[in-house]
């Protein structure tokens, strides 16, 4: 008998650590493309691929990021840290994806697991399996804060940005 609890802690313990030591994986936007394309869904992946986000990366190519970049004795924007932390902020996590910019996984985690329509269709499924949802305007807006109030930024107005950005999922 108490060989068979050991047993059953041991295998508890195990598989609480399985579970809370997943690791996902970042797999890039166009793998959210795939159910997020949709009116029905809302479309949100052709509003992110015109937004300024998917562009982010992009920018640190211009004459203005060369600028920017010797006065701040920076030698290749799209290679310092410290330009990619907000422009391609997965940079460091999924070198593959830094093009994208400021992808969907950026703000709502990686998408290996939660990606699956099986779990997607769950929301508490999908946040078990790694989605990321802010419970408020307030956390969205420190979340954007991170980027949009630095010496580099130009003055945020979040209530106004939100209005332009923000991609819910059609009501049913």
């Amino acid at each position: 008998m108490r060989k068979d609890a050991f047993w059953l802690i041991l295998g508890l313990f195990l598989l609480g650590s399985v579970i809370i030591g997943q690791n996902f994986s970042y797999v890039g936007s166009g793998k959210c493309k795939m159910c997020h394309q949709t009116e029905s869904r809302g479309n949100q992946y052709s509003f992110w691929q015109q937004s300024k986000h998917a562009q982010s990366f992009s920018v640190l190519t211009s004459e203005k990021a060369a600028e920017r970049a010797q006065a701040a004795d920076v030698s290749t924007p799209t290679e310092a840290p410290q330009c990619l932390k907000c422009h391609a902020p997965l940079a460091d996590k999924a070198p593959e994806l830094k093009d994208e910019g400021v992808t969907c996984e950026v703000c709502h985690g990686p998408g290996s697991a939660s990606r699956k329509f099986s779990i997607m269709k769950d929301r508490a499924k999908a946040i078990e399996n790694g989605l990321k949802l802010y419970g408020s305007p307030e956390a969205i807006k420190t979340y954007c804060l991170r980027c949009h109030e630095n010496a580099h930024h130009q003055p945020f107005n979040f209530a106004a940005a939100w209005q332009k950005i923000k991609h819910p999922l059609p009501q049913k």
